[in-house]
């Protein structure tokens, strides 16, 4: 038997939780501790939702995983999809709260489709507080549908534990991809690309409402096409179910500024005042419609129309979350935080996808934690990184979340920024990957589901 069949087979049959929390106390040797929480304020909604619909609306019709769904639930109206369904292969990663396995439906030899299954045993939850962060996270599956984020086929919900079943991403996490690059760094083009698709999930996550909170390479997984597919809900932050974000259309031209107006909009009054969730009501355009004829030049700036704007920005939460180095100062400080800590977390990712490290790590995650607060931002002087890359990371990773681009904008300032020049953001799926995965086959042995009793554990 394969090694990794054991490794399976004791997760499967075991009810413990492994802790993948790691610190050293030499440069040499440091590694990035994986995402923690330490929650003293939340505003995720604990209540129950029903499981999700049988098909997404935009869900393509050649979709085998949807197929395979589908053919299930034909056999009854009210029928679901049973631990029975499923067949485990291998552990594709684990973390704090779950573990992650390729699955197969059992489908009697037809069109394989394969799943990631994230498998979480509900003892475990309740024994150390983490139910909320379960529900939460399925809360928030069973919401998305776009194009870089994953899809949720369906609910497991057994008496002894729960599993959520995904797309199975065979290209692996932008961590590892990195590893393979020459000197384990990304190309300018790249980087341009993952950075332009992180951009718009976390874009449409706070469209809904929801603050991120953990983004990182790890979390970042590479499709069969070769686009990504941002993953782990488990830390992002919700608006309370009665707070409705209200979006925003604004008139932008080819030099509209980037950086937002200077108003901290935390101290402003807001007729959304009592909401947890609360979109600024009022933007000014770019443009003016109201310019005094005798003052307008005959040239006019090249308008782009109506642009959206659709920013969480007073969603508050005193939680102590997310991965030491990509840790935005706010957090650290404990002063609570918003959706400009999504921004901050994308500075630090793109920095390390340039560099192959993050800026502010230190010798021990005490001494990152300080470095984040007090020091500095600074660059390796190699490799060369174009310096509209580096000014779009230094204003990124602004300590000051009132004064961080994307802070008051969001996502549709960041856009503007020079080094997304050229991005076809309507035609973002359409873009030719810088790698795409060789196609997955099955070469290993499967585990049957007899094997597979109570499921615990982590994720990656």
């Amino acid at each position: 038997m394969e090694p990794w069949l054991d490794d399976l087979t004791d997760d499967l049959q075991s009810l413990s939780f492994a802790s993948t929390t790691t610190t050293t106390a030499t440069t040499a040797d440091i590694k990035r501790s994986t995402s923690f929480s330490s929650e003293t304020t939340t505003n995720a909604s604990t209540s129950t939702r029903s499981l999700p619909p049988t098909t997404k609306p935009h869900a393509p019709s050649s979709d085998p995983r949807w197929s395979a769904i589908h053919r299930i639930r034909s056999e009854s109206p009210s029928r679901r999809i049973l631990p029975s369904d499923l067949r485990f292969s291998r552990r594709l990663g684990s973390g704090d709260i779950s573990s992650v396995y390729l699955a197969e439906l059992n489908d009697d030899g037809k069109i394989p489709a394969m799943f990631a299954a994230k498998v979480m045993d509900k003892k475990e939850l309740i024994s150390r507080s983490k139910e909320g962060r379960a529900k939460t996270e399925r809360e928030i599956l069973e919401s998305l549908d776009h194009p870089f984020l994953p899809t949720l086929y369906a609910t497991i919900d057994a008496a002894k534990w729960l599993c959520l079943l995904t797309e199975f991403c065979p290209g692996g996490d932008l961590h590892v991809l990195r590893q393979r690059q020459q000197n384990k760094r990304f190309t300018e083009s790249a980087v341009r690309f993952y950075a332009s698709e992180v951009l718009m999930a976390l874009e449409y996550l706070h469209m809904l409402g929801i603050v991120y909170r953990d983004l990182k390479p790890e979390n970042v997984l590479v499709r069969s096409d070769g686009h990504i597919m941002l993953t782990d809900f488990d830390l992002s932050l919700k608006c309370d179910d009665n707070s409705t974000p209200t979006a925003q259309i604004i008139i932008s031209s080819q030099d509209s500024p980037q950086v937002a107006p200077q108003k901290n909009p935390h101290s402003e009054p807001s007729q959304f005042a009592s909401s947890s969730c609360i979109i600024p009501n009022c933007i000014v355009p770019a443009v003016s419609c109201f310019q005094p004829k005798r003052k307008r030049k005959k040239k006019q700036t090249q308008l782009h129309g109506p642009e959206f704007v659709a920013e969480p920005i007073d969603v508050r939460s005193m939680s102590f979350v997310g991965t030491h180095e990509y840790l935005a100062p706010e957090i650290v400080s404990g002063e609570g935080h918003g959706s400009a800590v999504d921004w901050w977390t994308l500075g630090i990712f793109i920095f390390e996808l340039f560099y192959g490290v993050t800026p502010f790590r230190g010798l021990d995650n005490e001494l990152t934690l300080a470095n984040i607060v007090a020091r500095a931002l600074e660059f390796p002087k190699e490799p060369t990184v174009p310096a509209t890359a580096k000014d779009l990371i230094s204003q990124l990773l602004i300590k000051d979340p009132a004064r961080r681009l994307g802070s008051i904008m969001g996502a549709s300032t960041i856009k503007h920024h020079s080094f997304f020049q050229g991005v076809n953001w309507a035609l973002l799926r359409c873009t030719t990957p810088p790698y795409v995965p060789p196609p997955y086959t099955k070469d290993k042995e499967d585990v049957s589901d007899e094997s597979c009793p109570q499921t615990p554990v982590d994720y990656y």
